[in-house]
């Protein structure tokens, strides 16, 4: 793997600066009028879920809940139609169905013409993640035409994990630890607003979980250290350092070209990252690297 594929030396002039749009960090905290903050795209996201709104399966164990809520344009007040929402979270013992092809508790919608989402499901529940545990949390990607990928998560008040998670924990998160209320007939009922955005900002819990000595598959002595740096993610190779800019699910693109950097986080608590580049020719280049589990 060639240096340019981790650093562009055309772009160490470059500084770690708050990434334009409608909102940013300002070193504690997501300020803006209406933000809906980021959070990490986990290793349970499986694609092609199916167009579906209700979730619940027959005699299976958990509480009924309903959750719903309007995604909006970025000026806040325009309801977004056909916006997709897809939804995914564990089931009532806190497992994930990644091999089915039942897709069980996961599936997506449109939005109607306000705006509007719905989805019937049950309520996830904590569990263990390594040595800790994940607070409950249902796991959202909402997707339009025009407006950056959102990868986020919802948490719940009171849940008793919420302080020991590095996600949950997060200042960016503050919005969404949701209450839980209840439907006319008695069932869970959670509502979660959403405003779409150009460009959002990576949580800086997220960048700390993919920080550290990444080893290239094909060449063991390529060892960039990937880190954050006033909120941004930056690469260390050779002496030299670069700044990437989030783009959303987990990818990262350079600066001053179009070299990107993709990040899957593994069920073991590996990372792997998938770097694309392109030569003096315009031909994509790809190299592919893992940092182990911290």
């Amino acid at each position: 793997m060639k240096r340019r594929t981790f650093i562009k030396t055309s772009a160490l002039g470059i500084l770690a600066i708050s990434v334009p749009g409608f909102i940013r960090f300002n070193g504690e905290k997501y300020v803006g009028d209406c933000e809906t903050t980021t959070d990490v795209l986990g290793p349970f996201y499986r694609p092609n879920a199916p167009v579906r709104s209700d979730l619940i399966i027959k005699d299976a164990p958990g509480e009924i809940a309903v959750l719903r809520g309007t995604v909006y344009h970025k000026d806040c007040i325009t309801p977004l139609q056909n916006a997709v929402v897809e939804l995914w979270h564990c089931s009532a013992d806190g497992q994930y169905d990644n091999d089915s092809m039942e897709f069980k508790y996961r599936g997506k919608n449109y939005c109607d013409e306000n705006g509007q989402y719905y989805f019937r499901t049950i309520i996830p529940v904590p569990y263990k993640n390594g040595n800790t545990y994940r607070p409950a949390h249902y796991h959202l990607l909402i997707s339009a035409q025009g407006y950056q990928d959102l990868v986020t998560q919802i948490y719940f008040v009171g849940d008793p994990y919420l302080d020991t998670d590095s996600y949950s924990s997060s200042p960016a998160a503050k919005k969404r630890i949701l209450g839980i209320g209840k439907t006319a007939n008695g069932e869970k009922s959670v509502y979660f607003d959403v405003t779409m955005m150009d460009k959002i900002p990576a949580d800086p819990a997220a960048i700390d979980r993919l920080t550290g000595i990444y080893t290239d598959i094909e060449d063991n002595n390529i060892k960039p250290e990937i880190f954050r740096r006033n909120n941004q993610l930056w690469v260390r190779f050779e002496g030299a350092e670069d700044v990437y800019y989030y783009i959303g699910n987990n990818t990262f693109q350079d600066y001053g070209t179009k070299s990107t950097l993709h990040f899957k986080i593994m069920a073991n608590g590996s990372v792997k990252v998938t770097a694309t580049d392109y030569n003096e020719k315009g031909e994509k280049i790809i190299h592919r690297g893992i940092r182990e589990a911290k």
